[in-house]
């Protein structure tokens, strides 16, 4: 994430912010013995925000990757396009 563009950066960290967040109701809502469907239903929230902010991530990712394979390859790693389709798919 190194070149992302500040505005999708922005985004991510909203969501991940999010997460956060409603991680933190979770924990609550375990410890002060709520049910099981208020728990469930606060973690699935939970599960949406992180995929959501994973698939920005990969996407971000792969427009650079595609608007500037050299910089990002030496930026990221040697990340490839394969090697973010890979990470893309280990989110479904």
């Amino acid at each position: 994430m190194r070149e992302a563009d500040p505005e999708a950066q922005r985004k991510i960290l909203n969501r991940l912010k999010r997460a956060r967040g409603q991680l933190d109701a979770v924990i609550n809502a375990v410890e002060s013995g709520q049910s099981c469907r208020s728990v469930v239903t606060q973690l699935a929230a939970v599960s949406t925000a992180l995929d959501r902010a994973g698939f920005s991530v990969v996407s971000s990712a792969m427009q650079f990757c595609v608007n500037d394979p050299e910089r990002a390859a030496e930026l990221e790693d040697g990340l490839t396009v394969e090697e973010l389709e890979k990470l893309f798919l280990s989110l479904s």
